[in-house]
């Protein structure tokens, strides 16, 4: 049965085939990828042959010529498992489609492959100890020399920071363009160059499945043919392309917040408690309407921007209130959730303890609330 107007009987079957994928080599494994803190590479692979790895990519390079509402479908069964797979987004919705907006001929026939069989995982490296959402006071540099860049600096809370082997990696090229945005490039760094190091696998509070890791590069010689974008593009092309991260961003929080929704109203109803199932008492009654609203209004307004977003439409305003709300209104959800759960909602064994601590970050990655916010302000002229 089709989820969004704009699905097709070949979007049905596309994501028939792969929650039947996910029943069988996915979800039973969660558990023990949770428990290792990371996702084996094997899975990747397995993903690769199944066609599920940057489907989007035109066919000359091992590609489907599918278009993102195929990742759109990729992204809310990967999210109805686990927040943990949403490295697998990343690399096909966010890294990979810098490659094959901004990348030369050459650079496409080298990665694009690879990252379709899952030779290749790619990360994207923007954030630093230091500046979080500042992305024009970055410190990392990457001055050329001859035939290469000799790149400098740390980056943090890296996704696919671990399995990953090909990232795009934000580097200052020249430390003194004013304004600093200007001076801003991409470069694609695979790992094996000397003086690419991998720091910690971080221990976060959620998402642990999800290998993040911190980068260092220290007197990293990077050939110029690794450039994305042209010298001092790294900035605009960024922007471009944070309209669909953020859009996957709400994606997967109004996954999460559906999911929370359904195990919340299936425990209720079986839930015995004074004699009759806690379903049966007002709060609990009030409280899921109230739950189901909100998963309503997410929903329509994200089937929206959705359409608006594959035909190419400027939605960067709306999105950025799609992320801020959505994810906002996920993390409410998974409060109010646990607490209809009552003790059991604290237990790991049931997943709702795992959505409560996997949701709260969707705030803050790929640009906090509080900047979304100020896009808002700022493109309704305030």
């Amino acid at each position: 049965m089709a989820r969004y107007r704009f699905e097709t009987d070949e979007h049905v079957l596309f994501r028939e085939t792969l929650r039947k994928f996910l029943s069988k080599e996915a979800v039973p494994h969660y558990e023990e990828w949770e428990k290792n803190r990371l996702i084996p590479v094997s899975f990747w692979r397995e993903l690769g042959e199944m066609g599920f790895l940057c489907p989007q990519v035109e066919e000359q390079y091992g590609g489907l010529g599918l278009d993102f509402s195929f990742g759109v479908i990729i992204g809310e069964e990967m999210e109805r498992v686990g927040a943990g797979l949403t490295g697998v987004g990343l690399h096909n919705d966010i890294v990979v489609p810098y490659i094959e907006s901004y990348g030369m001929e050459e650079q496409k026939k080298r990665w694009l492959p690879g990252c379709i069989t899952a030779d290749f995982i790619t990360g994207v490296a923007m954030t630093e100890p230091g500046t979080g959402s500042d992305l024009a006071n970055i410190r990392t540099t990457a001055i050329k020399d001859g035939d290469h860049y000799v790149v400098n600096g740390q980056k943090t809370f890296i996704t696919n920071g671990v399995n990953g082997n090909l990232f795009l990696v934000v580097v200052k090229t020249d430390p003194q363009a004013e304004p600093k945005h200007r001076g801003i490039s991409l470069l694609m760094i695979e790992e094996g160059l000397p003086g690419f190091t991998k720091g910690r696998k971080l221990d976060k509070v959620g998402m642990h499945s999800q290998d993040t890791a911190e980068l260092y590069f220290e007197d990293c010689r990077v050939p110029v043919g690794n450039l994305i974008g042209g010298e001092g593009k790294g900035f605009g092309c960024l922007m471009e392309k944070l309209q669909q991260e953020r859009l996957l961003v709400a994606l997967s929080a109004q996954t999460a917040s559906e999911d929370m929704l359904e195990m919340t109203l299936d425990y209720v109803k079986s839930r015995e408690a004074f004699g009759k199932p806690i379903g049966s008492f007002q709060n609990t009654q009030f409280k899921l309407a109230e739950i189901a609203t909100k998963v309503e209004l997410g929903k329509a307004f994200l089937e929206s921007l959705i359409e608006d977003h594959l035909a190419g439409k400027d939605v960067v305003t709306k999105v950025s209130m799609a992320k801020y709300w959505i994810t906002e209104t996920a993390r409410e959800i998974s409060g109010e959730c646990m607490q209809l759960h009552g003790g059991y909602g604290y237990m790991e064994e049931y997943k709702i303890a795992r959505r409560y601590r996997d949701i709260p970050v969707a705030s803050i990655y790929a640009g906090t609330n509080e900047i979304m916010k100020m896009i808002i302000a700022k493109n309704m002229g305030l």
